[in-house]
């Protein structure tokens, strides 16, 4: 049992909730990794996988940003401080963190897809020293959809980092790039054999992401996505999230673009 503590509407249709355990043990003993994800019920109306956009460098709280979609997702939008849900897990194997140490690192998120990516973003800041070069791309179908603006600017400011943000569609305000996401990757500069990506978007933007990069010379393994859609129970049993062989659920949601390769699954 969780209480909402704090709900912020951070785009058009998207909110960021910061949750919070009743009970102080479970407080203080809840761990996670980023990438990782949660089961939340909004009681009476039912459950939905949900990414954790916290990261667990900040203790004593949980952030999930969520989009209006669906049922429950709809119905937690309704939701105010104070309010009571339900959280389990957290379920997924996470984000490589150790493994990528002084690495640069690319993060390509779209939307909604910044979620998973700025819990793990955070933590590669919180231990800044430990990573080479970081650059962010971002971008949005508009401007009134981008998130997490205020990360943005202080991510942007930080030695040897960089984030780029495009829109599909400006406003009159708009001054940045227009296109897709993938129209900045020419825009940076990063030794690319000693760089990992970190992929998060819609599915259409993560195919051509993914395009792009191979076609600059990344290899599959250093090519790092979260296939969170296809998440449904958690716990391997309803079979929704199968590839292959694998249980997104419980092998995922994270894989290298390798790894989903010899599972036979075409992004």
């Amino acid at each position: 049992m969780a209480i909402i503590t704090k709900v912020c509407d951070e785009a058009a249709g998207i909110k960021t909730f910061t949750l919070e355990f009743k009970e102080p043990e479970i407080q203080k003993s809840f761990d996670y990794r980023p990438g990782q994800f949660v089961e939340l019920t909004v009681f009476g109306v039912g459950e939905a996988p949900i990414s954790i956009t916290s990261s667990p460098v900040n203790k004593g709280y949980l952030e999930l940003t969520v989009a209006a979609v669906g049922k429950v997702t709809r119905a937690l939008h309704l939701r105010k401080e104070k309010d009571v849900a339900g959280l389990r897990g957290p379920y997924g194997n996470g984000f490589p963190f150790d493994e990528v140490k002084g690495k640069n690192i690319l993060f390509v998120g779209g939307g909604i897809g910044a979620a998973p990516l700025r819990s793990l973003i955070n933590q590669m800041f919180a231990y800044r020293d430990n990573f080479a070069k970081i650059s962010i791309l971002y971008g949005a179908r508009e401007p009134g959809l981008l998130c997490f603006i205020d990360d943005l600017e202080g991510w942007g400011k930080t030695e040897n980092s960089e984030v780029l943000l495009t829109v599909d569609a400006p406003d009159a305000k708009w001054r940045g790039n227009v296109g897709v996401v993938g129209s900045l990757l020419p825009k940076i500069d990063i030794d690319i054999k000693n760089t990992v990506a970190f992929i998060c978007g819609p599915p259409i933007m993560i195919h051509f992401v993914l395009l792009d990069l191979l076609k600059m010379g990344f290899e599959e393994e250093q090519i790092i996505t979260t296939m969170e859609r296809r998440m449904e129970c958690g716990v391997g049993k309803c079979g929704h999230c199968n590839i292959g062989k694998s249980y997104v659920c419980l092998d995922g949601p994270v894989f290298s673009y390798h790894q989903l390769r010899e599972l036979g699954e075409d992004i």
